[in-house]
């Protein structure tokens, strides 16, 4: 405490750091009233809640002046009441923010949007980078953070938040983490940080059960007639998907000069996948071909080189709530649901073999194709029929 600085009948508080015969100081910018000023605990004493706060206040400090020198002897440089006071400011060059690499990271993903990734993929890092912000904030009240200072506690915490106050569900939780570890294990990889604070966490998704429409369902939607020649054309746009396993970006992207023909003389659709940028040849149905027919000359798709006048995403899933309510239909209708749907009921329960569904859906592994294999009832059914059958005759 600085009673040569009283003013208004109170003293300031200053940092005083010494190393050997050198020292600095800093102000805390604290004031109390000298008489309660602990010398000997080099605290206020009291027990009110504002001296509860300036006692806690002084704590941190002198906690980030032990961290500042611990940082200094694992990066083996020298201890000096100058190198410390520069690291205690934020004044030192060596020192790397969570945020501003976050940023670098997605900066340089956008430079190469189109050639590396997909614009989805950089929209879900700038999503994480955003949530990463909002984190800091919540928990740390601080605009950005040291990297030094990660450890397995902020992972800990940065999943609470995401599930808790965000409201993400498991799944979504470990996506956004899983954007935050390769932000964390490039710092790793350049030496910014000594050890990775995921190390012992698990990322582990949990199973979903993909649902899907059935045969009867699919029928339904198909055979209704609504008057809304917007639901309609929502409808149509559903139904090609059905038929095809495009995801919403690829038949919102999907060009006539995309649609030729193929190795059988058949219409083909020749395009890649937006999300995983792989090559994507679909055979088309007789009803995905209809449905091409039935917009060709839609002024909309003249106009923006389209075979679809696709709606965004969120209007899609909009009036797809209310073809589902009209149908009587106790599924969420998406436009995801549809990719599911030629998954299984158009294909797989049709004996179409998982490896060529994996082809047509875009997918870069079986593994991922093998899970909509799981609700597949009706092929075990008919297998097992078949299986009866041939039990039978002998």
């Amino acid at each position: 405490m600085r009673k040569g600085k009283i003013q208004s009948g109170k003293a300031p508080i200053y940092l005083k750091v010494t190393v050997g015969n050198d020292h600095f100081e800093l102000s805390t910018k604290q004031c109390i009233d000298p008489a309660k000023w602990n010398a000997e605990g080099q605290k206020v004493s009291g027990s009110s809640e504002e001296i509860r706060g300036i006692n806690s206040y002084l704590k941190n400090i002198a906690k980030e002046v032990y961290e500042a020198h611990d940082l200094l002897l694992r990066e083996e440089k020298e201890i000096t009441a100058l190198n410390l006071k520069n690291r205690v400011l934020g004044l030192d060059s060596g020192r790397r923010f969570i945020l501003e690499i976050f940023q670098e990271h997605n900066d340089k993903m956008k430079a190469l949007v189109g050639k590396e990734f997909a614009q989805g993929t950089l929209d879900r890092y700038e999503t994480s980078l955003r949530h990463t912000k909002s984190f800091l904030q919540w928990k740390y009240n601080v605009p950005d953070m040291d990297i030094t200072k990660l450890n397995y506690e902020f992972v800990e915490n940065y999943e609470f938040w995401l599930k808790t106050v965000r409201h993400c569900d498991h799944n979504t939780t470990m996506k956004y983490l899983s954007n935050f570890k390769k932000i964390v294990r490039r710092c790793v990889r350049n030496g910014w940080l000594s050890k990775d604070p995921f190390d012992g966490f698990m990322l582990a998704v949990r199973e979903v059960k993909r649902t899907a429409l059935t045969e009867e369902e699919l029928e339904r939607i198909k055979g209704k007639n609504f008057h809304s020649e917007r639901v309609q054309r929502v409808r149509d746009i559903f139904l090609f998907s059905c038929y095809t396993g495009l995801a919403y970006a690829d038949v919102k992207k999907l060009r006539p000069a995309e649609i030729g023909k193929g190795i059988d003389g058949a219409d083909w659709i020749f395009t890649r996948r937006e999300k995983t940028d792989t090559e994507s040849r679909v055979p088309l149905l007789a009803e995905a071909i209809a449905i091409l027919e039935k917009y060709k000359n839609n002024p909309i798709c003249t106009n923006q080189d389209r075979v679809l006048p696709v709606l965004s995403n969120q209007k899609m899933n909009e009036y797809l709530k209310e073809i589902a309510d009209i149908c009587q239909i106790d599924k969420t209708l998406t436009c995801h649901l549809a990719r599911h749907t030629f998954a299984t009921t158009i294909t797989l329960a049709n004996g179409v073999p998982m490896e060529t569904v994996s082809k047509l859906l875009g997918h870069k592994n079986l593994k991922t194709t093998q899970q909509y294999a799981k609700v597949l009832d009706l092929k075990i059914s008919r297998d097992m029929a078949k299986l009866r059958v041939q039990q039978a005759g002998k």
